[in-house]
C-alpha cells in the first residue's frame, strides 16, 4: 500500500465519522459561488440589482460565514447537536431564500403583483422645481422586470433553484449528523 492510498483512506475514514462535514463544505461553496457571481453581474456585466435581489444576497450572507464556522468547527470535533443547529438554521436560511427567489421570479414574469416600492409606475416626482435634478439623481431597478435570463429562467429563478439544492444538502447533512 502507498502512502498516497493510506492518505486517502484516512481522509474517507475522517468523512465518514463526521458526516456534517461534507454537506456543510458543500452548502458553503456553492453559497461562495452564488453570491460572487451575484457581485460579477454586477459590478462587471453593470446588472444592478432591484430592491429585492438584494434581500435576496442577505440569506447568503448569513450562510456562508455560519457555513465556514461548522465546517472549522466539524473538523476539530465539535459536539454533534451544534453542528446539526447550525446545519437546520442553513437549511431555514436557504429554503426562506428559496421561496423569497420563487416569489421574486413571478414578479417578474407578472404572475402575481410585486412590492409597490419597486414594480410598476414611478409616481410621486415631487415639484416642478427640482424634478429635473431628482431625475438625475435617482436610477430605480424595477423589480418586475427581467434583466438578464439564460434557459428561459431569470437570477431570481436560479436563485430559487440554487438555494432549494442548498436547503436539501444542509437538511441532509443534518438528518445524516442526527442519526449518528
Amino acid at each position: 500500500m502507498t502512502s498516497d492510498t493510506t492518505a486517502i483512506r484516512s481522509s474517507h475514514a475522517r468523512l465518514a465519522a463526521n458526516p456534517a462535514l461534507t454537506p456543510v463544505l458543500a452548502v458553503m461553496i456553492i453559497a461562495a459561488a452564488t453570491i460572487s457571481g451575484a457581485w460579477f453581474f454586477q459590478l462587471v456585466l453593470d446588472i444592478q440589482p432591484c430592491p429585492l435581489c438584494l434581500e435576496q444576497r442577505y440569506a447568503y450572507y448569513l450562510i456562508v460565514p455560519l457555513a465556514a464556522l461548522l465546517a472549522f468547527g466539524a473538523a476539530r470535533g465539535a459536539p454533534r447537536p451544534l453542528l446539526v443547529a447550525g446545519l437546520v438554521v442553513i437549511a431555514l436560511a436557504a429554503l426562506g431564500n428559496s421561496v423569497l427567489g420563487t416569489y421574486h421570479a413571478g414578479v417578474e414574469w407578472k404572475l402575481w403583483a410585486g412590492p409597490t416600492d419597486c414594480t410598476g409606475q414611478i409616481g410621486n416626482f415631487g415639484s416642478a422645481s427640482n424634478l429635473l435634478q431628482r431625475l438625475g439623481t435617482v436610477k430605480v431597478v424595477p423589480c418586475d422586470v427581467v434583466q438578464w435570463h439564460f434557459l428561459g429562467l431569470s437570477l431570481a429563478g436560479y436563485n430559487a433553484l440554487i438555494s432549494a439544492l442548498m436547503a436539501a444538502i444542509a437538511a441532509f447533512g443534518a438528518i445524516r449528523s442526527a442519526r449518528r
